[in-house]
């Protein structure tokens, strides 16, 4: 951190870290495979694709048929926009976390900004974010340039900025940046995978992340 070590801004991934979103999203893109009349994907396949938003994701699920990838968007796109928050909970222990903030809080995700803040406000905590960016409103993660704006918009600088993620795109973004990477244990991706990237200092519950929103319990 910076001069007197405290952090000063708290930066969130979405899926995997404040939301566990999974089953809406597979939910997506089941409708859109089926839609196409292409082979299924499991809940666990498409969980894996998860992470460099909505094109890779469809993508991935429909590999390796590229051509269809326009249509095949737009199925999952309409869809997901309907159902975003069927199933999508805040993770335990995560609303009190974002109460407790003494510092600003911001969310950087390669989900679609509007997406984005449509589960947020849905979940009644858009209004904890000074910022949201998505990944149609900034260069995609791992690039660091979207973590390096919010950290110019807000005025703090990388050393005293932390990001929060569940993945190796939110690890690589951080070290990109100069940013203090926060893994969380209950994300998408296994804690092994993160670990062999050089993700160190796991939080193991929302408690853990007291710290890093300026909160001391």
């Amino acid at each position: 951190m910076g001069g007197d070590g405290a952090v000063k801004l708290c930066v969130f991934d979405l899926d995997g870290t404040l939301v566990d979103s999974r089953e809406d999203l597979y939910l997506a893109v089941a409708h859109a495979l089926s839609e196409l009349g292409l082979p299924s994907r499991t809940r666990e396949e498409v969980v894996s694709f998860v992470g460099d938003g909505a094109v890779s994701l469809v993508s991935r699920a429909i590999a390796p048929r590229e051509h269809l990838l326009e249509i095949a968007v737009a199925h999952w796109r309409e869809h997901y926009s309907r159902h975003l928050l069927d199933h999508t909970r805040l993770y335990p222990g995560i609303a009190a976390v974002l109460g407790s903030a003494r510092i600003p809080l911001a969310v950087h995700t390669n989900k679609p900004g509007a997406m984005a803040r449509k589960i947020l406000d849905g979940l009644g905590v858009h209004a904890r974010f000074a910022a949201v960016v998505g990944g149609d409103e900034a260069v995609r993660k791992p690039d660091p340039s979207g973590l390096l704006g919010i950290c110019t918009r807000l005025g703090v600088s990388p050393g005293d900025t932390v990001l929060v993620g569940d993945s190796t795109v939110d690890h690589a973004t951080a070290v990109g940046a100069g940013v203090r990477f926060v893994p969380v244990s209950w994300g998408f991706v296994p804690m092994e995978t993160l670990a062999a990237a050089g993700a160190t200092g796991f939080v193991q519950d929302a408690a853990g992340l007291l710290p890093f929103v300026g909160a001391t319990s």
